[in-house]
Formats: structure tokens, C-alpha cells, sequence
């Protein structure tokens, strides 16, 4: 032994697997063209509802219409020094239209027309055309004229030219994919005698004639139908009575269509093929995208219920959980005082910037009945010269090539000598008493393992107050919850107590998946053996620095949990804990962890959306709630956990940020597990600031085990 080799020693050969394929990459291609589908998607069925460039209402009329177009005449085409107007013959009776068509009342619109052996025209709104082409096509196989209504009714006179112009050609793609058919015959909506075209809505006129548009009013009431007139009624009851009565004047002597009345061609004719093509694809856009809006506000209105549902769940099972700690019951989380030895396994890769720390807070815990094995992972910098530097007996550093961290562990369980065993990170700093709360619960026969309390001790940055945030809001009340539901998913690698005949009875530890403390857990339920949260039990943790470092092990916790969750997906049709784990973690990881997220980017688009477009207060406030509800729960997870509520001030932005990053990497794991893409371990570059926050403010939980 080497004077700096104060601690046994003991080198191992052999080489575990190793992953061979990159992460797809091609994913992202997809996500960045979904993403732009669904935004155009969006903006367009805002568009068709005003709220995207709206024309909701009318100018005010500043300049009454030329002279000459202002003589009662309904029909008339705009030139450049005024119009060209024309009135219906006597006895002739134009019915026009507005709006539609309507499922309900145009089929009764054109009975009645039928049955009076009469034509009319009907002007359509482009949108509706588009979602009920039958009946536009109908309106065509009975000899009616078509005219155009714009797409979605919007006001031509306050729209912008951008939009005047799509409402214009919408129109006549819609009809060209609902029924073949273009049309020349416009009706400017909000407008019913000539001389409502008046101020902003004449330069509409204008615009429309000069692209080839006839532009068709109504005839004032003051002219009687005997004496020639066009009439306006509406797809409704009071239109359909409206027509009916006009219909039974016998004074009338025909009932015919405008250019029909006008004795001259229609203007209604066919569509060219690429025109038809054209209309077709602009059904079913139009089509999705309603169905989307549709759909994205009940999956809005299902994924805000659900996360708040889960937060007030996870707080009302975390207080059911803080109950049962202050009174005994049966199956309490221990029996008696466990007092037996420890045998403490550090798993280490390139570690040497914490591997001491981590080392000597094992070494100043109250339980003082320790074997402490470092496997040094084969790592290239001073992990193993410092860990026999240490220089207590207690400490045996193990050597090996790199075969990754369960290969570690599993080399270090051989060398165990205690039945109790207790697995750590080689960044974690464990405060004095914990391992011996840690191995507390282990008192109960029907526990195998026990899950620690990790804290972030890195948490000086915004990055890092983000991540104490989730691991106090996230996972800490998660294993409340858990525990309360006897389903508990994980024992994190950081601090956990373990049964060894527990983990003999499952085989050791598997390297089947990248989440090896997962796959542990759940093939502890599987076997029947209970897991617990113990919270006073608290280790310090250093959590990534930096964006890249974060994804990159949030990416390996994702994709190893997916793998570990389709490893043991059969536990939901067993019986006993393995069962209640299966239906009830399972189901929890599924819906929670994995389907909600890849649904968030879309749902958040479609937030953005009302907040920009939609009722902008509404969403604000229901962002606030949300927020709110979020704010209230983790303050409760901050105090249960004795940390100060100032770090709250830091949870709006995680919302913004954090959040989205966490939902691209499930987003990355689940196309990685999909194709079959086996990950190599991804490695945190370590700076030795687990113990940052403890040496700064140390929790102050009770020291005595009789609080518990």
C-alpha cells in the first residue's frame, strides 16, 4: 500500500454495454413544421372569426355615394366618374339572401322556392359555403344564382385592403371547392339599399367593381313589388316568412334571380379544375382548423382542470401524509429504532471535484456503524486518489473499468457487508443525522426501500432556484402523495435505504434502462415490497449549471423512466402492491409525466393565441389563477420542507421557460424510445457546490427522532 493509499483498495476488470446510436435528430424538423401548422391554423380560424384583423363594425358615413348612384336602383357597377345602375322590370321580382348556408333554414328556403316553381340568388358567406358544400350544391342543381357574401361577412368598408382583398377571393375558392361555381355577384355586408354604400363602403365598391364584381343592394320599401324590385331576407324564420308572403303576391308576374331579372347572363359560371383543387384544399384547412381551435380549447380547458386538480391533490395528500407521521397506526413508518450497520455505496465517475465532501458528511453522521465503498467508474481525473486519501478505515475505494453506474453499484453490492444499504451519488452531501432517519422506516418487514429528501445546493442562479423549485414543488410532494397512495415510482439515486434481501429477491441492479433507481423501485413493488418517502432524512444534491447540462440529464431521467415504465407495464394487471403501484404510479406517470407534456407545446401555442387574439382578459385571468393555485401549493411544499418562501418570487418565469424545456425533452424521449434509440449515460460536468446552500443556512427539522 502506497503512502496515500490509507484505505483498502481493489481493482476490477470487465467492460458493461454501451449505447451505440445517436439521438434522432429529425424530430425537431417535425416539431418546428407542426408547430407553424398549427399557428397558421389558429390565426386563420381567427381570422374567419374577426378576432385576428377583425372588421366587426362599420364606419361611420363621412360622404354620401355619387349622384348617379343615388336614384333607388339596387344593381349597379361603380366607374370611375360614378355608377351604372339598373333597376328589376315591372312585375318582376328578384329574392336574394344574405348569409348561409344554413343546415336548417336554406333546405326550407329552396322547398318553398320549389313549390312556388320560383329562382332567387343567394349570396353566401364563403365559411359557411365551405362547411356545408351539399347544400351550396344544391342551391346550384336547382337552377338558383350564387353570389358572394364575402368569406366570413366582414365589413369591406373598415377592413384592412389585405383583408378586403381574402374576403373577396376566399369566397370564390370556397364556392369553386364546394360546387364548381365562381361567381361576379357581390353583396357588401351591413349594407341594404344603395345608398348605405356610403363613405368607406363605396371605396369598397369601387375595389370590387374594378376586380369584375357586379354589386347588388336592395330596393327601398317605398317601391312596391308590382313595380320591379330586389328583395334581401336573411336565413332565418323571419326571412323564410318574409319570402313566403312575397311569394304569394299575385301581382307579381315572376320570380327570378338578378341577372335573370335583368335579362342577362348569369354570372354564377363554372370553375376551372385548378380553381376546383384550390377550393377543395381550402375545405379541409378550413375544416381542420376549426376542428382544431375546437378541439385545443377543451384540451385548454382539460389540461388547466387536470393541473390544478393535481396540485390541489398533491397538497391535500401531502397534508394526509403529515397527519399520519404525528400518530402511530398500523404499518407506521417504523416500529422501533434501527441502529443496525450501514453499508454505504458511492458510485463514481470523474467525480473528484465532490467525491470528498460527499465522503467525509458520510463520515461525520450520527450513525457511526459505516462501510463506505467508492467504485470508481474508470474515471480519468483524481476520484480514486482522493477517496483513499480520505484515510478512515471505514472507506474502501473499489477500481473498475467504465461500465456505467448500475455496473457500479452492482460491483459495490458484491463488496457489501451490511444488510442495510444505502446508495448515494458521488455529488451528494448528506447532513449528520440523515442516514440514520433515512434507515429508520426499514424497522417495518414489508419495507424495501426508503427515499430520501434531496435538496439543491447550487441554487444561487435563477437556474438553480428554478430546479429547488421543482424538486421541492415537483418531487418532494410528489413522494408524499405517493406514499400516501403506496405507489411510490422512484428511490432517487441521490439518497436512498435499501433491504439487501430486497434487492437480492429482484436480482441486484438491473442496467436494462438509464433510469437505474426507477427500474429498482418499481421491481421493489413488483415483489411485494413497500417504498417510503422519508423527509427528514436530507442530502444536498448539485443540480446542472447550465441549459446543456440540464437537458442532457433530464433527457436521460425521461428516457430511462419511459423504459422502466414499459419494462414493468405488466404491473397493472397484477394483484397486491404490485397492482396498486401499477394502476395507480403507472397510470399517474402516463398521464401526468408524459401524454400532458406532449400535448403542452400546442395547448401553450393556443394560450398565446387568446392572449394575443382571443378575449386577451379572460386569459390573463385565468393565467393567474393557474398561477395562483401554483403560488399557494408550493409556498405549502416550501414550509413543509422548512425552506424560505422568498424563492416563490422565481416561479412566474419558471412557468415561461423552465416549463417549456422540460416539455422539448419528453417531446425528445418519447420520439427516442419510439424508434428504439438506445442512449449512452450522459454525465453532469461536477464543480463541487452540493454543499453550497448547507454551509450558508442548514435546515433547521428537529434533531430528536420523537418529533416523527
Amino acid at each position: 500500500m502506497t503512502p496515500r493509499q490509507k484505505g483498502p483498495t481493489v481493482a476490477l476488470s470487465g467492460q458493461g454495454r454501451h449505447a451505440l446510436r445517436h439521438p434522432p435528430r429529425q424530430h425537431w424538423l417535425l416539431l418546428l413544421l407542426i408547430l407553424p401548422i398549427v399557428a397558421v391554423s389558429l390565426l386563420f380560424e381567427g381570422w374567419t372569426t374577426h378576432e385576428v384583423d377583425g372588421a366587426r363594425t362599420r364606419r361611420a358615413c363621412t360622404s354620401p355615394i355619387p349622384k348617379s348612384a343615388d336614384n333607388g336602383a339596387p344593381v349597379l357597377r361603380v366607374t370611375v366618374g360614378g355608377a351604372e345602375t339598373a333597376q328589376m322590370p315591372h312585375r318582376t321580382a328578384a329574392l336574394t339572401f344574405d348569409g348561409g348556408p344554413d343546415p336548417e333554414w336554406t333546405p326550407r328556403l329552396l322547398d318553398l322556392l320549389r313549390e312556388h316553381h320560383a329562382h332567387a340568388t343567394f349570396f353566401l358567406y364563403g365559411t359557411q359555403a365551405a362547411r356545408h358544400p351539399d347544400l351550396v350544391r344544391r342551391i346550384r342543381d336547382e337552377g338558383h344564382e350564387i353570389g358572394s357574401y364575402t368569406y366570413t361577412g366582414g365589413d369591406l368598408g373598415s377592413a384592412s385592403l389585405i383583408r378586403s382583398q381574402l374576403e373577396l377571393s376566399l369566397t370564390q375558392t370556397a364556392l369553386a371547392g364546394a360546387a364548381a361555381v365562381n361567381t361576379r355577384l357581390l353583396r357588401l355586408p351591413h349594407t341594404t339599399t344603395a345608398d348605405t354604400m356610403c363613405g368607406a363602403e363605396w371605396s369598397a365598391a369601387r375595389r370590387a367593381s374594378d376586380r369584375g364584381y357586379l354589386l347588388v343592394a336592395a330596393t327601398g320599401h317605398s317601391r312596391k313589388p308590382p313595380q320591379g324590385v330586389v328583395r334581401q331576407y336573411s336565413h332565418t324564420s323571419l326571412g323564410y316568412q318574409e319570402a313566403a308572403k312575397l311569394l304569394a303576391d299575385p301581382e307579381v308576374g315572376r320570380f327570378t334571380t338578378v341577372t335573370g331579372g335583368l335579362g342577362r347572363p348569369s354570372l354564377t359560371t363554372p370553375a376551372s379544375l385548378p380553381e376546383r383543387v384550390q377550393g377543395r384544399a381550402l375545405i379541409w384547412t378550413q375544416s381542420i382548423g376549426h376542428t382544431f381551435a375546437r378541439s385545443m380549447t377543451w384540451a385548454l380547458g382539460i389540461a388547466g382542470g387536470l393541473g390544478v386538480l393535481r396540485l390541489v391533490l398533491l397538497a391535500c395528500l401531502a397534508r394526509v401524509h403529515v397527519r399520519r407521521r404525528h400518530r402511530h397506526r398500523s404499518g407506521a413508518p417504523w416500529l422501533r429504532e434501527v441502529t443496525d450497520p450501514v453499508t454505504v455505496l458511492v458510485p463514481a465517475y470523474n467525480e473528484e471535484a465532490g467525491i470528498e465532501a460527499t465522503v467525509r458528511s458520510l463520515l461525520a453522521s450520527t450513525h457511526r456503524d459505516l462501510q463506505i465503498i467508492v467504485i470508481d467508474d474508470g474515471s480519468t481525473d483524481r476520484t480514486a486518489e482522493i477517496a483513499r486519501g480520505i484515510g478512515d478505515p471505514r472507506v474502501t475505494t473499489v477500481q473498475q473499468p467504465n461500465s456505467g453506474k448500475p455496473g457500479a453499484l452492482s460491483t459495490g453490492l458484491s463488496y457489501a457487508r451490511c444488510d442495510i444499504i444505502v446508495m448515494i451519488d458521488a455529488d451528494t452531501v448528506f447532513e449528520p443525522d440523515a442516514l440514520h432517519r433515512l434507515i429508520q422506516p426499514l424497522a417495518d418487514p414489508t419495507i424495501g426501500a426508503v427515499s430520501g429528501n434531496t435538496k439543491v445546493g447550487n441554487r444561487r442562479r435563477l437556474l438553480g432556484r428554478w430546479q429547488h423549485l421543482e424538486y421541492v414543488l415537483g418531487f418532494n410532494l410528489d413522494r408524499r402523495m405517493f406514499e400516501v397512495l403506496e405507489c411510490m415510482p422512484t428511490v432517487p439515486g441521490a439518497i436512498g435505504a435499501f433491504r439487501r434481501d430486497a434487492l437480492m429477491a429482484i436480482g441486484g441492479i438491473s442496467d436494462d434502462t438509464l433510469a437505474e433507481d426507477t427500474d429498482l423501485t418499481m421491481a421493489l413493488w413488483r415483489v411485494g415490497r413497500r417504498v417510503v418517502y422519508e423527509e427528514t432524512a436530507i442530502a444536498w444534491t448539485e443540480v446542472p449549471s447550465t441549459v446543456r447540462q440540464l437537458w442532457r440529464q433530464r433527457y436521460r431521467w425521461c428516457y430511462g423512466t419511459l423504459q422502466s415504465m414499459w419494462k414493468h407495464r405488466h404491473a397493472v394487471l397484477e394483484v397486491g402492491p404490485a397492482g396498486r403501484f401499477g394502476r395507480r404510479g403507472l397510470t399517474y406517470l402516463a398521464l401526468f409525466q408524459i401524454v400532458l407534456p406532449l400535448f403542452a407545446p400546442v395547448v401553450d401555442v393556443f394560450a398565446l393565441y387568446g392572449v394575443c387574439f382571443g378575449d386577451t382578459a379572460q386569459a390573463i385571468g385565468v393565467w393567474l389563477g393557474f398561477l395562483a393555485v401554483q403560488l399557494v401549493t408550493a409556498g405549502y411544499a416550501l414550509r413543509l420542507d422548512r425552506e424560505r418562501l422568498r424563492a416563490l418570487w422565481a416561479l412566474p418565469l419558471q412557468l415561461f421557460v423552465y416549463r417549456q424545456l422540460l416539455y422539448l425533452v419528453v417531446i425528445q424521449s418519447v420520439v427516442t424510445a419510439l424508434l428504439g434509440t438506445r442512449l449512452k449515460w450522459h454525465r453532469m460536468h461536477r464543480s463541487g457546490t452540493a454543499n453550497q446552500q448547507l454551509l450558508k443556512e442548514p435546515v433547521p427539522y428537529p434533531s430528536s427522532l420523537s418529533s416523527k
